[in-house]
This record gives structure tokens, sequence and C-alpha cells, in this order.
């Protein structure tokens, strides 16, 4: 972050990268790359109101419900090993309806823009404080940055 809590501009791309295999999150895309790898999967990037309702149906603080962290939730600044790990090694983070890693681990890009070249990111990543975890909680990045703490989960309609 630049003086005055602007983001810097981003450097080039580096290549997008799985760490640790692949069961770990794809991270390393700016938001023009995960837009463009979730239309080759099949899919595209959820909404930010999409990925609210994916997290938390509109009643739970966390994808897990209402109690905050703790090992087995999620992984978070404190709770972790400070990297991406493995999707589903946090069970009991998942939602009631089975999806893992939706706090946590890796930031998640959303279709959604905002002006001045700007996207939504929602979850938090392995340096997230709790906060960031919660299902309500979104925040601002610029599309060109590319970071190992941001992936994406795509959305495929039926």
């Amino acid at each position: 972050m630049a003086a005055g809590g602007r983001w810097k501009t981003a450097a080039p791309s580096p290549t997008p990268r799985t760490p640790e295999g692949d069961r770990c999150p794809v991270t390393g895309l700016t938001w023009t790359q995960a837009t463009s790898l979730a239309r080759a999967l099949g899919g595209r990037l959820p909404t930010a109101p999409e990925w609210e309702w994916m997290a938390g149906r509109g009643v739970r603080r966390y994808p897990w419900g209402d109690g905050d962290p703790a090992p087995g939730h999620a992984n978070l600044r404190d709770l972790g090993p400070g990297a991406p790990t493995p999707v589903g090694e946090h069970p009991a983070g998942a939602t009631p309806e089975g999806l893992h890693d939706v706090a946590g681990n890796v930031w998640e890009w959303t279709a959604t823009t905002v002006p001045g070249s700007g996207a939504v990111v929602r979850g938090g990543s392995y340096q997230s404080i709790s906060l960031y975890a919660r299902c309500i909680f979104d925040n601002e990045v610029p599309q060109a940055l590319a970071s190992p703490g941001i992936g994406l989960r795509v959305v495929r309609s039926p």
C-alpha cells in the first residue's frame, strides 16, 4: 500500500500458481486473468452479493455459523501456517451446504467492480484477521493486483 491508504500500481503479473499441488487454490491472478480462467472452466466469478449469499445465506456471521474462528475453522492469521493450504484442510469451517475454505486461505475475486479500476474480493486470506472472514465483509483491491493471497471461486449455472 502506498501512503494515504492507496494501493500501489501492480507490477507485471507473475505466473499464476497453485502452491503445494493441485488441491491448493490458484493464486497470483489479476481480476482479468481470474475472469478468463473462470470462463475457460465453464463458469464465471460470482458477484459480491452472490458470494455473500453463498457464504452465509444472509443469516450466518461466518460460513460455519456464528462462533468466532478457532483452529479447524479457517486458515487465518494466527490459525494457520501463514501460506495457502490445500482446500478442505479446515473441515470445521465448511458451510452447512458443504463448501470449503469460504473464509480464510485466500481472498476470492468477485465479478463486482468499483469505479477507478477496482474489484471486490471476499473471504479473507491466510494473513487476515477474523473480521475479514465474516460473510458480510468485503474489500476493494485494484483489478491489476496479482497476489499469492488472492484466488477465485468459479460459479456455474445449471
